[in-house]
């Protein structure tokens, strides 16, 4: 009898492919049970069945419950468990050649034979060298062909989330609604709800949930319960509220958290928390800078806010500060009660107001606390009505300031009569005197005509009682009046000029502030260009084109606008480094120079040439994309802000880029305005036009990129390919507004003007390189010829050489210009950053001279 040899498998390799065949046979057999019960569990710990009722929790129970029973029962029959054999035969299909079996064999023919006997045991020893390489087979766990819908996972995944955010102790809730319990469906129970106030943005807490005994709540949180059952059988006692409760048994109770204390629900199931109020803190308020007057008189304040949970809304209230009041000439009289002034705060549109920083931005150049001593206090509420108070800030209010003499007298006469109405005989007298002389005192027969007027008119009324109505209208008067005394109605554009050089000069002497210089330099760059687009005009109406530009006073001047710009720059410059004095003489130099100019177009009949042409096109376009991109700005701030653009346009009218019209940074230069109107209503033309708008001016770019003049030099191809960029963010432009993509559209339109402008910079680099390359051609306008001077004024000969003194300058401006130019020497010694070679020059510049 033969034996067989002891089969030399790893047992760990066998036991865990037994394993792994039994997990399979039990997670084919019982997936569905494992499913409904992590169904069952998640639904439990969510609490669902806290939000239905009773009846249908029992009946989805029961439910739940058969269908337990009868997965089980599934499972079961058809759970096979694996015998030793099957492990063994898995394990075996997975070795080359089945070195199991081979094992298990016994040799059929030629036992007898001791060769064949032989090879017998060697094909075993190689079969068991096999068998002992085994190693476990991975369980086929797939139930895809089973459970084709995953409603495995979907009961994994809802057992997870109920594992995150449930609780497994809602399972217990269930055992209170059987009927022997003591809490149940029929029987005595309760809820209850803890409800902050809406503007704390806090959740409603429920009772039940709170295992702890101290619960925080803000003050003025509601707290509504409910219970169930027989009558009497809980009560409600607490101290919370402003009257408080004590063994209230009704079946709903409801009261509001005011103060720290206990609440006790007595009963079955009874609970007791101590409530610790989270006070609501009032608003704090504060000017967080120096009241100050902006360009156009408005007083703009800053002021810094902050609550727990945000302010609702704010006040400034403003009282005149009567003992700081220098009470003097017309104020010495006691001033007649006027209320307070009241105005809202300005509160953040969008974003956290718990804490913000916002300007107060009101103009009270009309009032007749109008630069006087007053005291500002700021107010600010919260949603539970609490408010705060900012200390008095004591400021002179600001407003607009008159830098004309008599604008500000009118303007101190109006004060002194809204002061008290037993000014007028005063104001009427001192009115008279100011008008005695007019030929010395106005500029206008307009302005004396009104004052004149307005003063006959105060006489009469004072006559009879001046009354609280006409004293208004004596007050607008006087105001209209100084308006037009420091503004002006003059149509000469010279006139303009002189009248923004005077205002300037006042603004300089009397300490204005940056904001009003700057506003008034701007005022004499306009007034100065049309000055200059009025002689051109009559240059052109006149047919001179005097080639030497003969002042009044014979003088030769050759002067550009880009030159008048650089001098008014440089005026400018001054002032904003405190150089009053100097700056003051510039502006005094400037003002002469302009009144003994004339303009000419050049030579060549007034023909401008092809660069000249070129360069006024790309600034026409220039214009024009500013225009569509101002355009483009309030169509996306009516998008936000619908009705404030009717608004600010009425404020902005008559501005460049104000309201898409004319021929400053203003749409198409005025074009095509009818269309738009009739297309988007209201004046604001609709997206369409404006891509049509852009694609126009796109062509128009493409045209001018064909006659640009400097092909073939580095600065011509630089401003041709400045220009392509131009074009290809036009087109981006143009599809932005397609797609109504306005922030898009204004972003590209930004890129094609800086482009643009780079292109304009490269091309006057390649007409100037150009002019230079031709000598004794000269330039139109004269820029060559003025850049040409020496430091003293004098003209050069035909090579370089001072060919004659006729332009030496003269007098104190001799002295003048040495002085400038030995403090600019001293000033380029001082700075350290300076080649040494250019230094050591300026030294020897100084101990010369």
């Amino acid at each position: 009898m033969t034996t067989r040899p002891t089969l030399p498998i790893p047992r760990l390799s066998l036991w865990l492919t037994h394993a792994g065949m039994l997990a399979e046979q039990v997670l084919r057999a019982f997936w569905p049970f494992f499913s409904i019960v992590m169904a069952i569990l998640a639904a439990l710990m969510l609490g669902l069945q806290d939000h239905v009722r009773v009846e249908m929790v029992w009946t989805l129970g029961g439910l739940a419950i058969i269908a337990v029973v009868v997965s089980l029962i599934w499972g079961v029959r058809r759970l096979h468990l694996p015998r030793r054999a099957e492990a063994l035969m898995r394990l075996d299909e997975s070795l080359p050649g089945r070195p199991i079996q081979a094992l298990m064999d016994d040799q059929a023919i030629g036992a007898m034979d001791a060769d064949s006997v032989a090879l017998w045991h060697a094909h075993q020893a190689r079969m068991a060298q096999r068998a002992a390489q085994a190693e476990a087979v991975k369980p086929d766990l797939r139930l895809a062909d089973r459970d084709p819908y995953a409603l495995r996972y979907s009961a994994l995944l809802a057992l997870v989330i109920a594992g995150l955010f449930g609780s497994f102790w809602r399972i217990g809730s269930v055992a209170e609604m059987t009927p022997g319990a003591a809490v149940a469906g029929q029987g005595p129970s309760w809820e209850g709800w803890v409800e902050p106030p809406r503007y704390t943005g806090l959740p409603t807490l429920y009772l039940a949930d709170q295992s702890g005994d101290t619960l925080s709540v803000p003050q003025g949180s509601r707290i509504t319960l409910r219970f169930y059952g027989e009558v009497g059988a809980h009560s409600l006692s607490e101290t919370t509220s402003l009257s408080g409760t004590q063994g209230a048994a009704d079946p709903e109770q409801e009261f509001v958290v005011e103060r720290s204390g206990q609440m006790m629900i007595e009963g079955p199931a009874g609970r007791d928390w101590a409530l610790s109020v989270i006070e609501d803190a009032p608003p704090q308020i504060a000017v967080a800078d120096p009241a100050e007057a902006e360009a156009g008189g408005q007083m703009k304040l800053p002021f810094t806010a902050t609550d727990d949970y945000g302010v609702v809304s704010g006040t400034a209230v403003i009282e005149l500060d009567l003992p700081s009041v220098d009470r003097q000439y017309g104020l010495a009289s006691d001033p007649e009660p006027r209320d307070r002034i009241e105005v809202q705060l300005p509160m953040p549109i969008t974003g956290d107001r718990a804490d913000f920083t916002e300007d107060l931005i009101e103009d009270f150049s009309e009032h007749p606390w109008a630069h006087l001593p007053v005291k500002i206090t700021l107010m600010a509420q919260d949603a539970a009505d609490q408010e705060g108070e900012s200390a008095p800030y004591t400021t002179d209010l600001p407003a607009r300031r008159f830098f004309d003499p008599l604008a500000a007298a009118v303007i101190e006469q109006r004060r002194d009569l809204l002061w008290t109405r037993d000014n007028a005989t005063r104001v009427s007298q001192i009115l008279r005197a100011v008008s005695h002389l007019p030929e010395e005192v106005f500029r206008s027969d307009t302005a004396y005509l009104r004052l004149r007027v307005t003063l006959r008119r105060l006489e009469a009324f004072n006559d009879y009682g001046l009354t609280q109505d006409q004293q208004e209208e004596i007050a607008q008067a006087l105001w209209d009046l100084a308006i037009i005394i420091e503004e002006g109605t003059l149509a000469d554009a010279l006139e303009r000029m002189r009248r923004a050089q005077e205002r300037l000069t006042e603004a300089m002497k009397n300490g204005a502030t940056d904001e009003e210089i700057a506003e008034l330099m701007q005022e004499l760059r306009d007034a100065t260009q049309d000055y200059m687009r009025q002689l051109q005009r009559l240059a052109q109406e006149n047919g001179e084109f005097d080639e030497n530009q003969q002042g009044q006073n014979g003088e030769s001047m050759q002067m550009t606008q880009n030159d008048l710009q650089r001098m008014m720059d440089r005026i400018q410059e001054l002032m904003e480094q405190g150089r009053m004095a100097e700056a003051q003489q510039a502006l005094e130099e400037f003002q002469q120079m302009m009144e003994n100019m004339r303009v000419t177009q050049g030579q060549g009949q007034g023909q401008q040439s092809e660069g000249q042409q070129a360069m006024e096109g790309l600034a026409e376009t220039l214009r024009e994309q500013q225009g569509l991109s101002d355009q483009a700005f309030r169509d996306l701030q009516e998008q936000f802000n619908p009705g404030a653009q009717a608004g600010e346009s009425q404020g902005n009218e008559g501005r460049n880029g104000g309201q898409g019209r004319g021929q400053s940074h203003e749409g198409q230069g005025g074009q095509g305005q009818g269309s738009d109107q009739a297309e988007g209503g209201g004046g604001q033309p609709s997206q369409e036009s404006l891509a049509d708008r852009q694609q126009a001016l796109r062509d128009e770019l493409g045209r001018q990129q064909q006659n640009l003049p400097g092909a073939g030099t580095p600065e011509g191809e630089a401003a041709r390919e400045a220009l392509g960029r131009a074009g290809r963010a036009m087109d981006g432009a143009e599809e932005a507004l397609r797609s109504d993509d306005l922030a898009e559209a204004i972003d590209r339109q930004s890129e094609a003007m800086e482009a643009l402008r780079e292109g304009m910079r490269s091309l006057g680099e390649a007409l100037a390189q150009n002019q230079q390359n031709q000598p004794g051609q000269g330039t139109q306008d004269g820029d060559m010829q003025a850049n040409s001077r020496d430091p003293l004024g004098r003209s050069p000969g035909a090579n370089g050489s001072i060919a004659t003194d006729d332009n030496l300058l003269q007098g104190e401006d001799v002295y003048r210009r040495a002085r400038e130019l030995l403090d600019e020497i001293r000033r380029r010694t001082g700075e350290t950053e300076r080649p040494q070679i250019e230094l050591e020059y300026l030294k020897r510049l100084l101990e010369r001279f």
